[in-house]
């Protein structure tokens, strides 16, 4: 497991080094969950009630940012080869990947987002459940980009391709996470409803996500 620490060690450091990691998804997560308020005005009622819906849209974008990185550095540094190579499962190995990428990116879009939900108009027991669903809802949005990643990692320019990819994947979280958000802010419908489906999407993609982003790169690297 010493290799996989290594290496989980080491994309967090680079994730940070250039900029692609937490800085800059919790840097848009602001600006974007910020400038709402001043385009659609001052009614409080309607930010709280599309609070959620703003907030998990915002993560989801940040999210993207920093996965078209996530392969293609290894893969110009030719890092990518030694892992192929390598002894380590490479599904394994992918997921560790996708775990620093969260860690880097999602987990401090958790921390953020009671800041950014008094922007909207959110109580505390709103929020409270909004980083519940944040903190369960954001690993499936990584797992899930993984596969874009692997798919567009010998692509130059596979930015867009990645977000045409991977963004009608992250739909059914988006409407549950949004779902389960709203029905601790608003109700009626009761939060564990969409809760747990969401829930069982993020421990599906944990278990889809690391190996069909595997069987990707084994294919765009034959």
């Amino acid at each position: 497991m010493t290799p996989l620490a290594t290496l989980l060690v080491r994309d967090m450091r680079i994730a940070m080094r250039v900029g692609g990691g937490a800085l800059m998804g919790v840097l848009f997560f602001l600006v974007v969950v910020t400038l709402v308020p001043f385009a659609l005005g001052p009614d409080l009622a309607l930010l709280k009630r599309i609070g959620p819906a703003i907030l998990w849209l915002a993560a989801l974008l940040a999210s993207l940012l920093a996965l078209d990185r996530l392969f293609a550095a290894d893969h110009e540094d030719g890092s990518l080869d030694l892992i192929l190579m390598g002894r380590a499962p490479l599904e394994l190995v992918v997921a560790v990947k996708g775990l620093a990428h969260w860690f880097t990116t999602g987990l401090p879009l958790v921390i953020a987002a009671p800041l950014v939900g008094l922007f909207l108009n959110l109580d505390v027991p709103a929020e409270a459940a909004l980083v519940l669903t944040f903190l369960v809802g954001t690993p499936a949005l990584t797992f899930i980009g993984l596969i874009g990643a692997a798919i567009a990692v010998t692509l130059r320019r596979g930015g867009l391709l990645l977000a045409v990819l991977v963004l009608p994947l992250t739909v059914p979280v988006l409407i549950f996470g949004v779902a389960a958000a709203n029905a601790a802010v608003v109700g009626p419908v009761p939060f564990g409803n969409p809760f747990v489906v969401l829930c069982a999407l993020t421990l599906g993609s944990l278990i889809v996500g690391p190996f069909a982003a595997a069987a990707a790169l084994r294919q765009e690297m034959e």
